[in-house]
């Protein structure tokens, strides 16, 4: 096959895929502003940013064959920067799965769909440029994003990053001023545990070990286990905390919760928020030598 034919048909590849996705990506309008959302359920659940929504309680929504409708607020996780809206739908609007496994791999090929500057549904393609971001945000830390080269403008925000498959593998919530080529999407793995939580209690469930921590590489000579290869290491522990009176240190790697291995701060806050027991079991590596300890962390409005 010639290069020629090759090119067209990668070409022709992306544009049947965007036809397909994009009447699931919709804009969002208010009276302080303006962004991105995608239908994640055909039921009316819409997905965005916390900042796109926040300080309002009904939103405009704009669908890509001119329709309009509001939609309310459902709840919002600023720790997160994600939102869930609810909307009547227009008949035979389609909607996005979100990736709900860990398998985003750095070089792989990604659209970013949105409304950047009020330009509506426009598209960008780049590469997965890395994994594991962490950077700050008005909630606080945003860890675990994806940093991607695909174009991401203001009004971008809460629209979908699109895997080749027409998944969404990220929402888009973040670029650094003056920079080019760094954009930031919270993972989808994150998106579908805090938007089941959201539609279903109407918040995200927060639990307090009291420890200052942020995800690591773990030495390859502590990776014992195929999937322990991050971790989650502890800067300092509050004294009286749940996570001091568990046993935890600062300087361990918290590796695993419950049955879930680690590799930054939303997965266990993922573990405290949907566990229904009060304790946990945790595995740290503490002087190369990998224990087990117990903890019984407790809600936030309990811990204030």
């Amino acid at each position: 096959m010639s290069d020629h034919n090759l090119l067209q048909d990668y070409s022709n590849g992306l544009v049947a895929l965007v036809e397909a996705v994009s009447p699931a990506v919709v804009g969002i309008t208010h009276g302080r502003g303006s962004g991105s959302g995608v239908v994640i359920a055909p039921d009316g659940y819409l997905l965005t940013n916390h900042h796109v929504v926040h300080g309002t309680r009904r939103v405009k929504v704009n669908f890509q064959d001119g329709d309009e409708a509001i939609g309310a607020i459902i709840g919002n996780d600023s720790k997160t920067d994600l939102a869930v809206i609810r909307v009547e739908l227009p008949t035979r609007v389609a909607f996005m799965r979100l990736l709900d496994k860990r398998e985003v791999k750095v070089g792989q090929v990604v659209l970013a769909i949105g409304n950047p500057l009020r330009f509506e549904r426009s598209v960008s393609w780049g590469l997965v440029s890395a994994i594991d971001r962490s950077l700050p945000a008005q909630g606080g830390l945003l860890e675990g994003l994806i940093q991607t080269d695909a174009a991401i403008n203001p009004g971008n925000s809460g629209g979908p990053l699109v895997s080749t498959q027409g998944t969404v593998v990220g929402i888009n919530t973040a670029i650094v001023p003056y920079a080019q080529g760094l954009g930031f999407a919270v993972p989808a793995y994150t998106a579908s545990w805090v938007a089941g939580e959201i539609i279903h209690k109407g918040k995200v469930r927060r639990r307090y070990l009291g420890v200052s921590a942020s995800g690591v590489d773990v030495p390859a000579r502590l990776a014992d286990r195929p999937n322990s290869i991050r971790g989650i290491h502890i800067h300092s522990v509050e004294t009286g905390s749940p996570a001091d009176r568990g046993g935890l240190r600062q300087g361990d790697i918290l590796t695993r919760a419950e049955t879930h291995e680690l590799w930054n701060m939303d997965d266990l806050q993922r573990v405290l928020a949907l566990g229904e027991s009060r304790a946990i079991e945790v595995e740290v590596i503490r002087n190369r030598r990998r224990i087990v300890k117990t903890v019984e962390p407790r809600d936030l409005r309990e811990a204030a």
